[in-house]
């Protein structure tokens, strides 16, 4: 070696890039990205959780214990349930859970996890039946106790209820298993998002 040469030591030496990517970096998505896939999938479960645990509620206390009720009580009362669950905190919870999971799925994806990426996705999937079950059947049914008016004017209590209760309570039961289901893919894909942070795939 000459003289005037200068030997660059081992330690500061930079590996060259593999396929255009540097060590320690993911060739999927920005920094951004990656630290937000975490808590964006924690807060899908936590969300996707609690809407479980609100129609599971429904199933096994506030809709039996309203059938051993008579008529009158049982109209009125769903009524008064149905006009006080329409507030910001339920709407929060209610939307934020279709809308976190589905952004946890893409945050999963372009991480390159892409096991946990399809786990969200299926959680997705059928909170999006759960949403159109809601849609389409128990909000319609809703409406239609509302329109049955004032409990001081109807007079068929009994007609009113036999239209509303055996179809709700089942489609509520389908939300409870969806939302259950849907809750057990996002701690699936939890639990492979964790393997992967710590080198696995």
């Amino acid at each position: 070696m000459r003289s005037d040469q200068t030997a660059v030591p081992v330690s500061y030496a930079v590996p060259p890039a593999i396929g255009g990517v540097r060590p320690g970096s993911s060739p999927h998505g920005g920094p951004g990205q990656g630290r937000a896939a975490g808590p964006v999938l924690a807060a899908a479960t936590i969300a996707m959780g609690l809407m479980a645990g609100l129609f599971f509620a429904f199933d096994v206390s506030v809709m039996p214990g309203l059938a051993a009720g008579d008529d009158r009580t049982y109209v009125t009362a769903m009524q008064h349930i149905n006009k006080s669950i329409e507030n910001g905190m339920f709407g929060l919870v209610f939307v934020g859970a279709f809308a976190a999971t589905g952004v946890a799925a893409w945050l999963q994806h372009k991480a390159g996890r892409r096991q946990a990426a399809l786990w969200a996705a299926a959680a997705t999937v059928l909170y999006v039946v759960a949403l159109m079950v809601t849609m389409g059947v128990n909000i319609p049914l809703n409406n239609q106790l509302a329109a049955a008016g004032d409990p001081s004017q109807i007079t068929d209590f009994a007609g009113v209820r036999a239209k509303f209760e055996g179809t709700w309570v089942a489609t509520n039961m389908l939300r409870t298993l969806l939302c259950t289901a849907g809750l057990a893919a996002l701690t699936r894909s939890l639990v492979l998002h964790g393997r992967f942070g710590r080198g696995g795939r």
